[in-house]
């Protein structure tokens, strides 16, 4: 089963930080619940775990990351991932990452990524692992802007950087973030609901 996955936000951090940042693995893993990094077998290239828990069904996958195309002139970098699952599914996927300085000095992150899944976490169906991707796409976001913009203030203050990210070796454990799956559908169900009958 595909899954198609488009985020965009930003950061209070100059480009060159931003793009300093995605391009270190123990950065990326260690802003990712769930995420641990294993070994760095060269530069473009990384083995590491995912774990991650929707209510009785676990899903632990162990692959390999590979930085295929790296643009420094464009800030682009692709990606591509492949791992297995302990209980026999599977896990490929790929992902473009553009960075661009705003104009007031921020940097705006797109990322699209396309990722095929088999195994137990297909249990759950599409749509579920669609919004739970999206809640812990917003909980890596939330760690990284806040590393990022805490190194940047400590750089403009003049003082030393703030330690790295707390390593996350912890299963993802997303069955509160379901339910706020399945809040956020019907709140937005109602919303369209009630703004019919108000037209």
């Amino acid at each position: 089963m595909a899954i198609e996955i488009r985020e965009t936000f930003q950061v209070q951090a100059p480009i060159e930080r931003v793009w300093k940042f995605v391009l270190d693995p123990h950065n990326v893993a260690a802003c990712m619940p769930g995420a641990s990094l294993e070994q760095v077998v060269d530069e473009k290239t990384f083995i590491g775990n995912i774990k991650v828990k929707v209510g009785a069904v676990m899903a632990a996958y162990k692959g390999r990351v590979e930085l295929t195309e790296i643009d420094e002139k464009s800030y682009t970098v692709k990606m591509k991932a492949e791992g297995t699952e302990s209980g026999g599914g599977t896990a490929r996927g790929s992902m473009l990452s553009r960075l661009v300085t705003l104009p007031d000095g921020r940097t705006e992150v797109v990322a699209e990524a396309s990722v095929d899944l088999t195994g137990r976490i297909m249990q759950v169906g599409r749509g579920m692992i669609q919004g739970v991707s999206k809640q812990l796409f917003q909980v890596f976001v939330k760690n990284a802007r806040a590393q990022l913009e805490a190194e940047a203030a400590a750089a403009a203050a003049g003082a030393p950087p703030p330690p790295p990210p707390v390593k996350q070796e912890e299963a993802i454990n997303a069955l509160s973030l379901v339910f706020r799956t399945i809040w956020a559908a019907i709140v937005s169900f109602f919303r369209r609901l009630f703004g019919r009958r108000e037209r």
